[in-house]
């Protein structure tokens, strides 16, 4: 067992339910209804929901004759906004394993790619804000995009906030595992509900079921 200078979590679907995503679709069409754009392709729809590159930005430029700027900014509001108001309205809430944080020695901070001040309300509104000493989410511009994970951009700050050292980094996709490797660092691999199923090309250094697992590979106690 290795014992870590500092724990990183990611945010949707590790420390709180991930988005619907009926309400992801609902804030793209209210984005593209706010533009007076219609009709509108659904698979267009859907590429915007997650998994958004600059090539798509531009390709929709094309096809719907809107400044890609307005089109990221009109998506990036009301996605906030969707957000905020399933949490507010209680569709999405925090998994009851967080408690587990509570019990862990090390800094922690958390790297999500939802926008920083989606990630700064749950930090806000949940009582396990306390835990984290540094937190990142991504601006809401067009730039940001490339920075997403597998990119390491915002791994790297928050460890230099931390002080630096080894660290975990607990999240669950794909991405969250591969940007862990990239940035030198051990991944865990959490199989909640949504995640069950996922099949991984990129081997975790752990996969858990909890964050009370998270807990005991932190203290050295698995």
């Amino acid at each position: 067992m290795t014992t870590y200078d500092a724990i990183l979590f990611d945010n949707d679907g590790v420390l709180v339910d991930p988005p619907a995503h009926d309400d992801q679709v609902a804030a793209i069409h209210d984005a593209f209804d706010e533009l007076g754009i219609e009709p509108v392709d659904d698979d267009h729809v859907t590429a915007l929901t997650g998994g958004v590159t600059p090539d798509l930005l531009a390709e929709l430029e094309r096809t719907y004759d809107v400044d890609r700027e307005a089109l990221w900014d009109a998506r990036e509001r009301h996605d906030e906004r969707s957000q905020f108001e399933a949490f507010r309205a209680g569709r999405r809430d925090s998994y009851d394993d967080v408690t587990a944080l509570a019990d862990i020695s090390q800094p922690c901070g958390v790297v999500s790619n939802n926008h920083h001040t989606t990630v700064e309300f749950i930090l806000d509104r949940f009582a396990f804000g306390a835990q984290f000493e540094t937190y990142y989410g991504r601006p809401m511009t067009i730039e940001s995009i490339s920075l997403k994970k597998p990119n390491t951009h915002y791994l790297d700050l928050a460890m230099t906030d931390l002080g630096g050292g080894s660290a975990l980094y607990v999240g669950d996709s794909e991405s969250d595992v591969v940007a862990a490797e990239r940035a030198g660092m051990d991944s865990a691999f959490v199989r909640r509900e949504h995640s069950r199923a996922v099949e991984l090309s990129t081997e975790p250094t752990y996969e858990v079921e909890t964050l009370h697992a998270v807990r005991e590979l932190a203290n050295d106690t698995a």
